[in-house]
């Protein structure tokens, strides 16, 4: 038995490694490429015309902040339309009319559209949209984003002058990364993938993806990638692949950025990290195939694996941390001491991923000393998720349809702000709690464990996983009890 759990640890630590070490290589593409640049293109002679889509779906306190930062976009007002793509089912509706009227009397194209059905979720509503939208490119923006008023004069040029480019994306901005410790290390980790893997695999020549919002799309790129489908929850990166193996170019702009609401809420933080697991794996169920029949330069296909199937390490996060406390046993026997020694080499994972995150702040903030601290908090955070992830990772993987659940936002910048009082905050507690606390539980066992046999190197890991379940499960318990709590009382 002590030899199966020995083996069935080791495989599951050597996936996390593969995944893990992965971060060595963008960090070596990254100081290898770090003062490369895109060079800005010049000004252009004529403004093309632009179509502003704006996906919203029961938004009542954002929607009226997201139409007025598109408005405000600085752009020839008869080269821009604004479609407002309301699937709503609630006063979001009258909101949007009164300030749909408001501007259009100002002189704006802008126009509200309503479906019958919410068909196909966000691709779906994106997919009506395009239809009708009489622009050459089309920028996207979901309900909790801020458009800076230079956002299209800062990428449209990028299309005009080169006319293989697809699809711009920018860098996403964090409007309330500080009100709590939940949205601190919400930004970490969205600050490593913009900032270190966007950025490399742009300058590289590797895949991107488009994030789903705060970019720009050739309408004719679209179109030629076979438009939005809604077969995987992640319409964006499905879309984005199809179109990259169309041999459309994509333009990554870490300099230009697109302000954004975090969740504030951890049940509806799990619903989003749920959605954008599923759906990668999905993608990459539905893409991979593709990608290894084209004829695209092994090391793109590579990476594209990596960067399709990276969700699959959730499992064996769960699979490690359960392997944990039997093993401060068997190691405390003595008689497998050469094993331990091997595993020994998969702490540097863990360097790499560190490393990871910390040239990730450096680049963002000044404060970056005092922001990497937080990088501990991260790892059990990550770790605490894993529940949540590993059954968005066994549900993509087979086939099982769930409903696209929108992350609701309730307009917090700065922590005198508070969601408990709004509307759309989840009251019901995912099952995956249950097994959450369990996890915790168990894990402080392992923590005692190795503490009463003297295993000190095992205390740090034990230390985190006991952390992250707890501090997940606790925050879910929580932020659920307000939110029913309030919504009794109103």
């Amino acid at each position: 038995m002590e030899q199966v759990v020995l083996l069935a640890y080791i495989f599951s630590l050597s996936i996390l490694f593969v995944f893990g070490s992965h971060g060595f290589i963008m960090i070596y593409y990254y100081l290898k490429f770090r003062a490369r640049k895109h060079a800005p293109p010049g000004p252009i002679a004529s403004y093309p015309l632009v179509t502003v889509q704006l996906p919203v779906y029961n938004e009542l306190y954002v929607v009226g902040r997201l139409i007025d930062a598109s408005c405000g976009i600085v752009y020839p007002k008869e080269k821009l339309e604004i479609q407002v793509l309301d699937d709503s089912t609630d006063g979001t509706v009258s909101i949007v009319t009164e300030y749909v009227e408001r501007y259009r009397k100002q002189g704006f194209d802008i126009k509200h559209i309503r479906r019958d059905n919410r068909a196909g979720y966000k691709a779906g509503a994106l997919k009506t949209g395009l239809s009708t939208a009489r622009g050459e490119y089309v920028a996207i923006f979901d309900a909790d984003f801020v458009p800076r008023p230079d956002f299209l004069l800062k990428t449209i040029p990028y299309f005009v002058a080169d006319t293989r480019i697809g699809m711009v994306q920018t860098r996403w901005e964090h409007l309330n990364a500080d009100y709590s410790m939940l949205t601190r290390t919400q930004a970490m980790a969205l600050d490593g993938h913009f900032v270190i893997e966007q950025a490399v695999r742009n300058k590289v020549g590797f895949f991107i993806n488009f994030n789903g919002t705060a970019g720009v799309w050739r309408k004719e790129c679209i179109v030629d990638a076979g438009n939005w489908q809604a077969d995987t929850l992640t319409e964006d990166l499905d879309l984005s692949y199809r179109a990259q193996l169309r041999g459309w170019k994509f333009m990554y702009l870490n300099d230009v950025t697109s302000p954004a609401e975090l969740p504030s809420e951890i049940n509806a933080l799990k619903s989003q990290q749920f959605r954008w697991t599923k759906g990668a794996i999905e993608t990459a169920r539905k893409i991979l195939p593709e990608v290894w029949k084209s004829r695209l330069p092994l090391k793109i296909k590579i990476h594209a694996t990596f960067h399709l199937t990276n969700n699959l390490v959730f499992p064996f996060i769960i699979l490690a941390g359960v392997l944990n406390v039997p093993l401060v046993f068997i190691k405390h026997s003595g008689l497998y001491d050469n094993y331990f020694a091997f595993m020994s080499v998969f702490v540097f994972a863990f360097i790499g991923s560190f490393l990871f995150y910390l040239f990730s702040q450096r680049d963002v903030y000044q404060d970056w000393r005092r922001r990497i601290f937080l990088f501990p908090v991260f790892m059990a955070g990550s770790m605490g998720f894993a529940v949540n992830n590993s059954r968005a990772v066994l549900e993509g993987l087979i086939k099982r349809n769930t409903e696209f659940v929108r992350t609701p936002k309730y307009r917090i910048q700065t922590k005198q702000d508070s969601w408990q009082d709004k509307r759309y905050a989840p009251v019901k507690l995912s099952g995956t709690v249950i097994v959450e606390i369990a996890l915790a539980v168990y894990c402080f066992f392992g923590v005692v464990s190795s503490l009463y046999f003297l295993e000190l190197a095992a205390v740090p890991f034990q230390l985190l996983f006991f952390s992250g379940f707890t501090l997940v499960s606790v925050l879910s318990i929580k932020h659920a009890f307000l939110a029913r709590h309030l919504a009794d009382g109103k």
